[in-house]
């Protein structure tokens, strides 16, 4: 998605001049920091794997002429985001990006523990706590933009990937109620709600999906949504999914959601018998 020159102005101008993206080596989180550095914003690029990320800087600084830091860091130790939050203290900072994030899919009770406490400390733990860090920060200094990256599954129930929908219902409860929160302070806030992406999460979660969006169809509407709402339904599958559950209640969402599910989980069924 391209953006005029009086967007990428007026949104460097707010969110400016640095933005930290966490999850930056792959995903919505890498196309988001190719938009980012498209508008003129330099970037932290936050992520475990150094090989990936410090490729992609390179990328970035010679396409688009920005500065980029790495920033190496596994945001499910706590400590961890403690050392992120304290090496990027002194960098003016107007965007915080939260896109680490993973998930698991499975009966919930087969799953194992250690690997859905891992998941709940990054989807909802170090992103509550950044997002505190970053609050007080941009609060402080009267101005600044705060995306998380919550998800369609996160609007009711979703079997067979109950605990990552849950953590997702987490996100989106936060990016809602501190939407209206921190505006009078000229903060925005952000939760970005896609539906399928084709970002290597299905490998993660061991998912088998059809159709599904790719991570740079998603990213420009996200952008352009920030300081307009408090949530974004980004491309048009997305937008085609939940309009067609508009109208679906609750349970009928669940019961929808578990099919949606059951299908892409078919094959780990299938493994197990």
């Amino acid at each position: 998605m391209g953006f005029s020159n009086r967007f990428k102005i007026s949104f460097k101008a707010k969110y400016g001049p640095w933005a930290l993206v966490t999850g930056a080596s792959s995903g919505i989180g890498r196309a988001l920091c190719e938009q980012l550095a498209a508008n003129g914003m330099h970037i932290i690029l936050s992520g475990r794997n150094t090989e990936s990320l410090l490729p992609f800087s390179d990328h970035l600084e010679e396409q688009y002429n920005i500065i980029t830091e790495v920033v190496t860091a596994d945001v499910s130790s706590t400590p961890e985001v403690h050392r992120l939050a304290e090496e990027i203290r002194d960098i003016p900072i107007g965007l915080f990006v939260a896109s680490a994030g993973f998930g698991t899919s499975g009966p919930f009770m087969d799953a194992d523990i250690e690997d859905e406490i891992k998941m709940a400390k990054v989807n909802c733990l170090a992103l509550m706590m950044l997002t505190h860090y970053f609050a007080r920060k941009f609060a402080e200094q009267q101005r600044g933009g705060i995306i998380l990256m919550s998800s369609i599954v996160g609007f009711q129930g979703t079997p067979n990937a109950a605990h990552y929908a849950a953590t997702k219902a987490y996100v989106q409860s936060l990016g809602e109620g501190l939407y209206h929160e921190l505006k009078p302070y000229g903060v925005d806030v952000l939760a970005a709600a896609p539906g399928p992406v084709n970002s290597g999460f299905a490998q993660v979660a061991n998912m088998q999906m059809g159709n599904a969006l790719s991570p740079e169809e998603v990213a420009g509407p996200i952008l352009k949504a920030l300081g307009k709402r408090s949530t974004v339904f980004p491309g048009t599958l997305t937008k085609i999914l939940v309009f067609g559950l508009r109208t679906v209640p609750r349970w009928g969402k669940i019961r929808i959601m578990k099919m949606v599910m059951g299908g892409m989980t078919q094959h780990q069924q299938k493994a197990t018998t």
